[in-house]
């Protein structure tokens, strides 16, 4: 599959996305015992597991279409997603180990971003100067 290089990240973040999903919607207290988090016979752990799943399908299938609309748009909301989770866990209302989950959406949307930056520059024509 050739891909662009905003593409390659989004599609990598599907894969990550789809894998936690399934291991909150099945294996939900095994992910939450390898962080200390309190484990939970809770249906919601297992919502947000499906959840997740289903953004990573959403993610997967826009890295294959070439949606760099989508692309940009993730890199808002992944950011979006560090910012809540440190605003939770400073407000008490989550434990800090949340915001690993956060770095990790955040770093992804930083490599978008490098990715569809360097793109843009590429498309950009080559000009010469005679200075």
């Amino acid at each position: 599959m050739n891909m662009s290089r905003p593409a390659f990240t989004v599609h990598i973040f599907s894969i990550y996305l789809m894998g936690l999903g399934i291991s909150l919607a099945l294996f939900p207290n095994l992910l939450l015992s390898l962080f200390s988090v309190a484990q939970t016979s809770e249906i919601w752990i297992r919502v947000v597991g499906i959840l997740a799943f289903n953004i990573g399908v959403f993610c997967w299938y826009a890295a294959a279409s070439e949606s760099t609309a989508f692309f940009r748009a993730s890199v808002y909301t992944r950011t979006l997603v560090l910012v809540s989770f440190i605003a939770f866990a400073l407000l008490g209302m989550a434990s800090p180990v949340l915001i690993l989950f956060g770095l990790v959406d955040f770093a992804g949307a930083m490599w978008t971003h490098a990715a569809l930056k360097l793109e843009q520059r590429r498309s950009l024509p080559y000009v010469r100067t005679l200075i």
